[in-house]
């Protein structure tokens, strides 16, 4: 998954503005600790990051 796409699913899922504050704020057990811009930072694939967010929050099906 491009970031550019990520980017885009959290905005909607989110809002655009929250889901910058989302990234930026929220640790996360799924990914490993991290809030979301930790684990893109440190590497992990953004479809894993996205998965993890999913799982999270409780994203619809369709929306994954």
């Amino acid at each position: 998954m491009r970031l550019t796409i990520f980017w885009e699913r959290m905005a909607d899922h989110f809002g655009a503005s929250y889901a910058e504050s989302f990234a930026r704020d929220h640790v996360m057990a799924e990914l490993g600790g991290r809030t979301v811009h930790e684990a893109l930072d440190s590497g992990w694939e953004t479809k894993d990051v996205w998965r993890a967010v999913c799982a999270a929050v409780d994203v619809p099906a369709e929306k994954q």
